[in-house]
């Protein structure tokens, strides 16, 4: 450990050069503008700057290109509470509860302890990759296609706890996800599903236009509908001192962002994985230990503390398995291991012995940025709250705009415009039948993950399906799952059974 922490002071040597500074700020803040800004992304904007970084030393080039990857964590946040609209994929679960506390006034607070988890969280991962991160790796290794499938058949169960209401509502919300995460070209096959002859639909639909659709337009129409409603909605106050979160707020907060944080770090370590995942994960885990889970959905801090702190830190963990194993745990962090080939720099085991002044850099850099972002976003938060004084009548206008605008910045075609606005009038007809949109897009998230993890593990088990409870990890995971599906019948049994006896 003494070891590694030297190392990393060697490492912040070479994070605070100058140039490795600037880099780092530019990474910052462009990182929060394409957080803000939905439907653009890392992806993109990492693509775009890949020239540039040919110009760059090999530090300062993955320096910026990383700064870019988190910084874009703190920013989506920003119109999922204001607006709810994710600016960032990863930000979606921040708008199940962030959005509901704006509309009760307390916006300041949700950007603050989304600023402060992910800043805590990303303090921590980094730490943790000083320490542990090499070793870790071999954790990532342990968890194939079998196991893989197991995780995401549990997710799917616990997605069905996420939604208000009816649980066979829930579970519909579940069957429409995967379903429509079918659309697009079979991998194996090359065979088109569900395309009708659409060329635009062979890639399936994206999530970021989904997410636009099914929670910014649908909002603008909801807007629409409580406008001329008579419902007064809170007022917020935009003193300083009420912007930002209160110890009450700290108290509910902890348990979540460490949760969110060690959750959020390991999810990271795992091809697949990254901070969409470690998001969802993390509002599941927070809803099922809360005492009061009715909460969520309605403003609980806690729904953002947790996702916050997660994406962060998964967002981080990820760039162990490219630098330490060679193997992009997404398709950023597979972006940025490109960068580093054009460099002439092999990701993998030898990293550590050939390019230590590389890998600790990039390790310490990471703790300049997180400074770097929380220095940029606290004093902003009056700013942003005071997004909020802006009329209705032009709010719900500048939702459409911005998720137009990102929807067409996505392949710039009319097509993903209109699926944004066919999504927000089916998502609006959803949500007045009473049915929540939550367990729809975790359902999407989790379906082709499902689909490739399950097909690859019938391959590898030559089409048996006792593949799944060879693996000691797979068994144990299924038993899981089965034991949470039976839960709330034994519950409702044991309830029957007590009032019958009274």
């Amino acid at each position: 450990m003494l070891d590694s922490f030297s190392q990393l002071f060697m490492g912040l040597g070479i994070a605070l050069e100058p140039a490795n500074l600037a880099v780092a700020l530019i990474g910052a803040v462009l990182g929060t503008a394409i957080g803000v800004l939905p439907g653009l992304g890392p992806s993109a904007t990492v693509s775009l700057l890949l020239p540039v970084t040919a110009m760059l030393d090999q530090t300062s080039a993955i320096i910026l290109l990383s700064g870019i990857y988190y910084g874009s964590q703190y920013g989506g946040s920003i119109t999922s509470v204001l607006m709810r609209v994710p600016g960032e994929a990863s930000s979606l679960t921040t708008c199940f509860d962030g959005y509901p506390m704006a509309r009760q006034g307390r916006a300041g607070p949700a950007l603050g302890i989304s600023a402060f988890g992910s800043f805590i969280a990303g303090i921590s991962a980094t730490l943790a990759i000083a320490i542990v991160g090499p070793a870790f790796t071999s954790v990532a290794l342990a968890f194939g296609p079998v196991e893989k499938t197991s995780i995401v058949l549990l997710g799917l169960v616990l997605a069905a706890s996420i939604g208000e209401g009816p649980r066979i509502k829930a579970w519909a919300m579940v069957a429409l996800g995967l379903l429509l995460s079918t659309v697009g070209v079979d991998l194996i096959s090359g065979e088109e599903r569900f395309t009708f002859e659409i060329s635009y639909l062979r890639d399936g639909f994206n999530i970021a236009i989904l997410a636009m659709g099914l929670f910014g337009v649908s909002e603008m129409l909801m807007m629409i509908e409580r406008k001329n409603s008579t419902e007064a909605e809170p007022t917020p106050s935009y003193r300083l001192r009420d912007l930002l979160p209160t110890g009450k707020d700290w108290k509910d907060s902890s348990g979540p962002i460490t949760r969110g944080t060690v959750l959020g770090f390991f999810l990271g370590l795992l091809p697949g994985g990254g901070a969409l995942v470690a998001g969802f994960a993390s509002y599941l885990l927070e809803k099922k230990l809360s005492r009061t889970p009715e909460r969520f959905g309605k403003g609980a801090i806690e729904g953002v503390a947790g996702p916050e702190s997660a994406n962060n830190a998964a967002a981080q963990a990820s760039f162990i398995p490219m630098l330490c194993l060679g193997i992009p745990a997404n398709a950023v962090i597979g972006i940025i291991m490109g960068a580093l080939l054009m460099q002439n720099v092999v990701p993998g085991p030898q990293l550590l012995t050939e390019h230590p002044q590389l890998f600790w850099g990039i390790v310490a850099s990471m703790l300049v940025g997180n400074a770097m972002l929380i220095v940029l976003n606290v004093p902003l938060i009056r700013v942003f709250v005071l997004l909020l004084k802006i009329p209705q009548t032009l709010m719900a206008p500048l939702i459409v705009l911005f998720c137009v605008i990102g929807a067409f910045s996505m392949s710039n075609n009319m097509f993903d415009v209109g699926v944004v606005i066919g999504c927000g009038f089916v998502a609006y007809g959803l949500r007045k039948a009473g049915f929540d949109l939550a367990p729809l897009l975790l359902a999407f998230l989790l379906g082709s993950l499902l689909e490739e993890n399950f097909r690859q593990s019938l391959i590898l088990g030559l089409g048996k399906p006792h593949v799944f409870i060879e693996s000691p990890i797979s068994f144990a995971v299924i038993l899981f799952t089965i034991a949470v599906l039976i839960a709330p019948a034994v519950k409702g049994l044991r309830t029957r059974l007590i009032r019958r006896h009274y």
